[in-house]
């Protein structure tokens, strides 16, 4: 099998015309302004970005999208990832928009489809996706929200924590990807009965929650909500009744692509900012970058940022690959090159390398600078900051890729967990 990566003009031109925006409106200023301010997040940089039709770019053209394949999405998250290394924009409408927003738009009903998803191709409307609840994270089938069928409406209760985007979302409409109970969990077969809806952010019974003060990505909120007996029609459901973790698990994926490449934008970023200190900066009259202690970790360092960009390279081409073959959700066949699993194994690779390697950076390049990396002159501390959200948890922990890829070594008869 042949893995050509090489961009092609079409690619070349997005590109450019991203960067360009980038580089008027992602500005180091720009960026440092909206992490001190705080959320919500700026609507203009949501409008602009939309306006070159990146953000949900890979849904289809008949459905509002630009009809961008996941190769194209994830070099332009890489881009994102290095104008704003605080990673609030890539987070905010690269994992979250762009990933589940295509996911959303697959399963949705025509109406949410109309009412929310192209507004939100648009930058007119915010959608996310909702899955955490107070009593867990990484174990999405273990939560307690619930829906019980009333007629043509469903009757749902239940809360959501640590969801990104609520004041935003709040403030310019939209919805969240929710997932609850429609019926009990057999035992040892939590997933089942697990049931997926659009959540309208201003439906009555819904009561958005104080955002939380985080350590980093400080223009992109993060808060929850409760649901007390919301009713929702049935054309809001999202795919069929009972399999929510399949679709779940789609939308994880198409997230977690757009957080690994946007974490090589943040690596060549620190890389970028921190070479030319390096080089200027003398210490007992020899330049940092002299000394062989930081020589060999710029080495290493660069060595293992262009080992994730080929990671994912692959592993966005293998689901391009994969969504060709499966065609749209109506006439799904078996895929032919690669089975779904083998592709959620590498975008676990990339989810586990990507976050921890960006950490990794800004961590060294403050320590090469000294005293300088720790101040805000710089990128390194907000890079640091913002991709901990990554690290710690968002779009699933780092020991949960490392689950994902044993048990595809391994065989899902040695899941530790069951």
């Amino acid at each position: 099998m042949v893995f050509d990566f090489t961009e092609t003009e079409n690619q070349k031109l997005m590109i450019k015309s991203v960067r360009e925006w980038c580089e008027r409106y992602l500005t180091f200023e720009q960026v440092r302004e909206m992490d001190d301010r705080g959320h919500p997040f700026p609507k203009e940089i949501v409008e602009g970005l939309c306006s070159l039709g990146v953000v949900m770019g890979t849904v289809p053209v008949e459905h509002g999208g630009s009809g961008i394949d996941w190769l194209t999405q994830g070099m332009i998250s890489e881009v994102i990832g290095y104008y704003d290394p605080t990673i609030a924009t890539a987070a905010a409408l690269m994992a979250v928009e762009t990933g589940w927003g295509f996911t959303l738009d697959r399963y949705s009903s025509q109406t949410v489809r109309e009412n929310y998803v192209k507004p939100a191709i648009n930058g007119e409307k915010f959608v996310g996706i909702a899955t955490t609840e107070p009593g867990g994270g990484s174990d999405v089938a273990a939560f307690r929200s619930t829906a019980k069928k009333d007629g043509d409406e469903w009757i749902i209760n239940g809360e959501k924590t640590f969801i990104s985007g609520t004041e935003e979302c709040e403030k310019w409409g939209g919805g969240y990807w929710i997932n609850v109970r429609t019926g009990p969990a057999p035992p040892g077969a939590s997933h089942r009965n697990m049931t997926s809806f659009f959540l309208p952010i201003d439906a009555e019974g819904v009561e958005v929650q104080e955002p939380y003060k985080d350590a980093g990505r400080m223009s992109l909120s993060t808060g929850g909500f409760k649901m007390e007996d919301v009713k929702l029609p049935d054309e809001y459901r999202l795919g069929e009744v009972g399999r929510g973790f399949y679709y779940t698990m789609e939308g994880f994926d198409n997230a977690r692509m757009m957080i690994g490449a946007s974490c090589i934008g943040i690596i060549q970023r620190v890389i970028d900012e921190a070479v030319p200190y390096i080089k200027e900066r003398k210490t007992f009259g020899r330049p940092l970058a002299k000394y062989e202690a930081i020589q060999f970790e710029l080495a290493e360092l660069y060595r293992e940022m262009e080992a994730l960009k080929l990671m994912t390279r692959k592993t966005t081409w293998m689901q391009d690959t994969r969504y060709r073959e499966e065609g749209t959700p109506e006439k799904t066949s078996e895929a032919k090159t690669f089975k779904p699993t083998e592709v959620a194994k590498w975008i676990s690779l990339i989810k586990w390398k990507g976050p921890s390697l960006a950490l990794e950076a800004a961590r060294k390049a403050m320590i090469w600078l000294g005293a300088a990396g720790y101040t805000k002159e710089y990128v390194f501390e907000s890079a640091w900051r913002g991709v901990m959200s990554y690290v710690v948890g968002a779009e699933g922990g780092l020991n949960i890729q490392k689950l994902v890829v044993a048990r595809e070594l391994l065989g899902r008869g040695y899941v530790p967990y069951k």
